[in-house]
């Protein structure tokens, strides 16, 4: 995934928030219905403004390209996948304001986006998660476990 200085914008998420998150992303994402529903309820209307929280930190720092004179870059394709992964969710009629749209609008575009050909979209959605944790571990010291 690529590092950008725009992801240093967004303040992080406590760590509960990207546990909760993830785990209702990760269960759409492998069609548990169960388990997805069981966290959207245990976390309430809460869950909305943590996927969109989410959705930020996935799809901000992916596409933001660096100004090189209005030359095309390195990154030049992104804007054109990002359109074509917008149609193809207003094509499928997905509620992009939605806790389901939301998520599956991060599943999508981690498929479209962040993973090779033929990559595995759960890994890197742990990935995701796992970078989430570590930022929210860095920025509330405070709620870390103890073993």
């Amino acid at each position: 995934m690529p590092e950008n200085t725009v992801a240093t914008l967004l303040a992080p998420m406590e760590m509960d928030d990207v546990v909760d998150a993830f785990a209702y992303i990760r269960a759409l994402q492998a069609g548990d219905i169960d388990t997805a529903c069981a966290v959207a309820d245990a976390t309430g209307p809460e869950l909305h403004r943590l996927l969109l929280d989410v959705a930020a930190r996935v799809f901000i720092p992916v596409t933001a390209a660096d100004d090189h004179d209005g030359e095309p870059c390195a990154h030049s394709f992104l804007a054109a996948a990002l359109g074509r992964l917008l149609l193809e969710l207003l094509c499928h009629g997905e509620c992009l304001a939605s806790a389901p749209g939301i998520a599956a609008t991060i599943t999508r575009f981690t498929e479209s986006i962040l993973t090779d050909e033929h990559g595995d979209v759960a890994d890197v959605l742990r990935q995701l998660e796992a970078a989430g944790m570590k930022q929210a571990m860095e920025a509330h010291p405070a709620h870390r476990t103890t073993a």
